[in-house]
């Protein structure tokens, strides 16, 4: 099968099987081999690696995955695509292609059955170009279920690889800064234009590459705690940190309580959410659990 990384190469894939984009999973496939380079550079993969790619399409990436890492597996909702991929990648031995919801995927299976020969394959990494309409969901269920990742790099909106890597007091600071951050470096590796898809999407879109930490870089007794707090007090992004907690009814925190807690931390009663950073976050929680 020849690359398919261009616009004629991947209309005659689409045009052989009929093929028709399925508005539900968001399907935007790269046809540009210039930006495939790119991104398959950014994850800095080698024989030892083990990839997973969420929502291959026709199998487009997967083609160069395929020949830089040891082993890909790939994982596609739309079953309409896995004919398309049982043909396009069918010259790669060192391709698993799995028919199913990658939420709905047991990871720490997956990890455990295709990291089995940790001789050969010593590190798990993600490459995906992620449908926008779960890419929030999809980020942190990789993150949130803890299995042995070096590194995800993704492409995304640009507007929310910007949020997963600002800092405090921007407006675009928020639960998902704070989440990421907690789990990996969020790096913006490169912009993509939308001329670089087919068919083109409304928006511009981003590489970013998310550099897993062996531990947090912050301790806090309770992290689930910790983010149901960051959650409440970006709910509400307008009102004082103290109003957004006390106002959370799972939380049961009065604001006289947060703004004591506050002024333990020589933070302001009046003090919003998107001020503070991980480190207070997370001082913040502890501090309200020993109450």
């Amino acid at each position: 099968m020849a690359n398919l990384g261009t616009p004629t190469a991947t209309a005659a894939v689409l045009n052989k099987y009929d093929f028709v984009f399925r508005k539900k999973y968001g399907q935007n496939f790269l046809v540009d081999m210039h930006m495939l380079e790119k991104i398959v550079d950014c994850a800095e993969l080698t024989k030892e690696d083990c990839v997973l790619e969420i929502g291959p399409g026709i199998g487009t990436m997967t083609q160069y995955l395929a020949e830089r890492a040891g082993k890909v597996i790939v994982v596609e909702i739309d079953g309409d695509l896995i004919p398309i991929l049982k043909d396009t990648l069918g010259d790669y031995d060192n391709v698993t292609i799995i028919h199913q919801d990658i939420l709905k995927v047991d990871l720490h299976q997956l990890v455990e059955e295709h990291l089995a020969d940790r001789q050969k394959y010593k590190s798990f990494k993600v490459v995906a170009n992620l449908p926008y309409y779960i890419t929030t969901p999809i980020i942190m269920n990789l993150l949130e279920k803890k299995i042995p990742l070096d590194n995800i790099t993704i492409m995304v909106q640009k507007e929310v690889a910007e949020r997963m890597q600002v800092g405090p007091g921007t407006k675009d600071y928020g639960a998902l800064s704070l989440a990421v951050q907690y789990y990996a470096k969020p790096e913006v590796m490169v912009s993509v234009p939308p001329e670089c898809f087919m068919p083109r999407p409304k928006v511009a879109s981003a590489v970013i590459r998310l550099t897993l930490y062996p531990e947090p870089p912050i301790k806090v007794s309770d992290p689930e705690y910790m983010f149901r707090l960051i959650r409440a007090s970006f709910n509400q992004r307008r009102k004082t940190l103290a109003n957004g907690l006390s106002n959370d009814s799972g939380l049961h925190l009065t604001r006289e309580t947060v703004i004591e807690v506050l002024r333990q931390m020589d933070l302001s009663e009046t003090i919003r959410g998107e001020a503070l950073t991980l480190e207070q976050f997370g001082e913040l929680a502890d501090r309200l659990r020993k109450l």
